[in-house]
């Protein structure tokens, strides 16, 4: 499974990468906004970590838009700052018709804000990158989210689309191990979501005991 970082903070996306290995990058207008920073200056940082690697990151169109040919145009002026570049679109119609219109150019989408298996049908029947299946929101409406996962994996598995099924708005540790026990391909989160999931207390309690024995016993050759 990949890990990418939901995220457009410079120095938490570096540290993702030297520190966790990690595989790519989201953003999206919120993040963006948290940066403090310009959206193209923002983007443009973010593509100079990720030159000369498999690295992806996923930036986003306006989400004004609702015209597919404007979603293109600016699809393509994005997608030019870098090789690593996906295209954001969301999933109305609009973003449906703009997928195949960028792919044609070779350009990558990944369709986002996906919130049921139809929509992520669609998106592979047109040619999306990645589809992005947000369960988090869904959890906090009370709506079960491991089924939604299952279904995508299941519908990409039986046609052979080459989409890879992304799942976002992650909260928690233990929604990244459902995401993988499901056979999705990439989970992305927050920085604090990853700090916390790769901790744990029995790990800290442990450690501390097994310093405590190793301060009474003799290291000798």
């Amino acid at each position: 499974m990949k890990f990418f970082l939901d995220s457009a903070i410079v120095d938490e996306i570096a540290h993702a990468f030297d520190a966790w290995g990690f595989d790519g990058v989201t953003t999206n207008p919120r993040h963006v906004q948290a940066s403090g920073k310009p959206f193209l200056g923002v983007i443009r940082e973010i593509a100079r970590l990720v030159e000369g690697t498999e690295r992806t990151v996923s930036v986003e169109v306006n989400p004004h838009h609702t015209d597919p040919q404007a979603m293109v145009e600016e699809g393509l002026r994005l997608a030019a700052l870098s090789p690593n570049f996906l295209i954001k679109l969301p999933a109305t119609e609009a973003g449906f018709r703009a997928i195949p219109l960028l792919a044609a150019q070779g350009v990558r989408a990944n369709l986002t804000l996906v919130f049921s298996a139809v929509q992520a049908l669609q998106a592979m029947r047109l040619g999306a990158t990645y589809v992005s299946a947000f369960i988090g929101w869904k959890e906090s409406n009370a709506e079960e989210t491991g089924r939604l996962i299952e279904e995508i994996v299941t519908i990409r598995d039986n046609y052979g689309f080459p989409t890879e099924v992304l799942v976002a708005a992650v909260r928690n540790g233990r929604q990244i191990a459902d995401a993988a026990v499901t056979g999705a391909d990439i989970v992305t989160a927050g920085f604090a979501v990853y700090q916390d999931a790769f901790a744990h207390p029995y790990t800290d309690v442990g450690l501390a005991r097994f310093a405590g024995y190793w301060d009474q016993t003799s290291y000798g050759e």
